[in-house]
This record gives C-alpha cells, structure tokens and sequence, in this order.
C-alpha cells in the first residue's frame, strides 16, 4: 500500500514539474522588442497575453511612460490600445500627450484613455478592458504603494490576459516592487542623450545654423524579473520610424572634416617641432 502511494505521488510530482518547467509548449509567444541583447535574454522577446511590470521613481515617470508607450506599439501595432490611469496621476505627472504618443510612432486611433477615480475603478476598468479580446494591450498607470495592488490583485489580470489573449502592462510610479505573478519587472530611468545632441542642444546655435535635431529616446532598462531566464540592464534606443527599440547607436553624429583651408593639427605639431 505504501509504495503505491509512494509511486502514486511521484507521478504527481513528476506532472506538476512538466507543468512548471518553462518548455516551449507552455511558453507564450513573444514579440521581439528589436533589441538585440534583450530580446535574447527574454527568449525571443516579451510575451504576451500575460501580465508586465514597470517601475519608476517619481521624477522618471516621464522615461517609464515613453517606455511603457513603446511596449504597447510592439504588443498592440494595430489593435486599439486602452490606458486606465488615475485621476491623481494627471494632477502628478499631467495628462497624456497625443501628439507626445504619435512622435514615438503609435497612433492616438487606436487609443482609448481612461481616467479613473481611485485606484479599485482603476482595477476594475482594467480587468474589464482585459476581456475584450478585440484590444491589443492594456496599460495600468498607478501612483504610489496601494494595498490594493496586491499578489491577488495581480494573479486576476494575469488569469483575464491570458483568457482574452490581451497583454496587461502595469506602470507603477513612485512605488515599492512587491511579489506578483508578473511575467517581467522592469525599473526604467531616462538614459543620457547622445553626446553630439546633448552638446547641442545645451548651445544656442549660430544664426547661419540650423538647430541641432533632438535624438532618438533612450531608456535606461532595468530587466529584474524574468520568469523564464535571467535578468539584465541596457540601455534602449527608441527608433520612432521603425517603432522598435534597438541598441544605442555607436556614432550618433557624423564627424566632422578638416576644414580645406586649414592645415591638420597633426602637421601643425609637426612643423612647429622641426622649427624648434
């Protein structure tokens, strides 16, 4: 008798461990972000139909809602996109920008925002919203520790994302990461322009010269949760055309020539110590 429930539960043992291990039948699919190095880091890119996390301090809500944005351009490229925030969020950080969104390549058309009184008709509207399986991605932007954004809380959007097919992103501003059933974390700070554009633009430029463009975004991205594989850091260019991240570029600017009719420091130098 023993020893069939000892063999009894080792096959359950055995099926729960199928189930858990991350094999590629049970592995959602991914879109590639175009990241080179992080998409090899999350297996072929961020999964979908699942829930993510995105953090920020408070002064970087700017850099984590331009990321979150680009996430969703990637989930949802021509799916309707709903974004649920808080009233206080707008009073904070101020309301979104469609004309912010249409520069980094989504188009406001497809996008629905919703402002919410508190964070439970936040919750509410977005696990609704997660039921439409006619939607692309769902945004949910809460400010600061809320108990009500718990483990429970988390593992119901999860369950609604993965019935409808409909990726949840979670954007927490000025919050504490604390455990939930998030397929990936991020942390996300804004990453230095490139040196040519943060030159220039620091410069009030000649009146015989045009200003300086701005470059592409860049984020700092911080990789701290992976359900699937280990965890990293980059930093991210945003290309607004293609409307995917991409590694930074190494030579933002283009260099500039020796001027014709100026002789080379090099063979200044020279000259000046034959002189000598």
């Amino acid at each position: 008798m023993n020893g069939a429930r000892t063999g009894t539960l080792a096959s359950l043992r055995g099926s729960i461990a199928r189930i858990e291990a991350p094999s590629e039948t049970n592995m959602p699919n991914r879109v590639a972000l175009g990241h080179t190095s992080a998409d090899a880091m999350l297996r072929g890119g961020l999964a979908s139909a699942v829930l993510h996390e995105v953090f920020a301090s408070g002064h970087q809500s700017g850099a984590a809602t331009g990321f979150v944005a680009g996430l969703a351009g990637r989930l949802s490229p021509r799916k309707p996109l709903v974004w649920v925030r808080q009233d206080f969020s707008d009073r904070e950080s101020g309301a979104l920008s469609m004309s912010g969104l249409t520069e980094l390549g989504l188009d406001p058309r497809l996008m629905v925002t919703v402002r919410a009184a508190d964070v439970d008709s936040g919750l509410r509207t977005a696990a609704d919203a997660l039921a439409c399986d006619a939607l692309g991605a769902v945004v949910l932007e809460v400010w600061g520790d809320v108990r009500q954004l718990d483990l429970v809380a988390s593992r119901k959007l999860t369950l609604a994302a993965q019935a409808s097919g409909v990726t949840a992103l979670v954007l927490r501003i000025a919050a504490t990461p604390i455990p939930s059933t998030a397929e990936t974390r991020w942390i996300v700070r804004a990453a230095h322009s490139p040196p040519g554009n943060a030159a220039s633009a620091s410069m009030p430029a000649a009146p015989s010269m045009p200003a300086a463009p701005w470059g592409a975004p860049r984020f700092d991205a911080e990789l701290v949760r992976n359900r699937h594989g280990p965890v990293g850091r980059w930093i991210m260019e945003w290309k607004c055309d293609e409307c995917q991240f991409s590694e930074p570029s190494a030579h933002p600017q283009p260099v500039a020539a020796t001027p014709a009719h100026r002789p080379h420091h090099a063979q200044v130098g020279a000259e000046q110590r034959l002189a000598g």
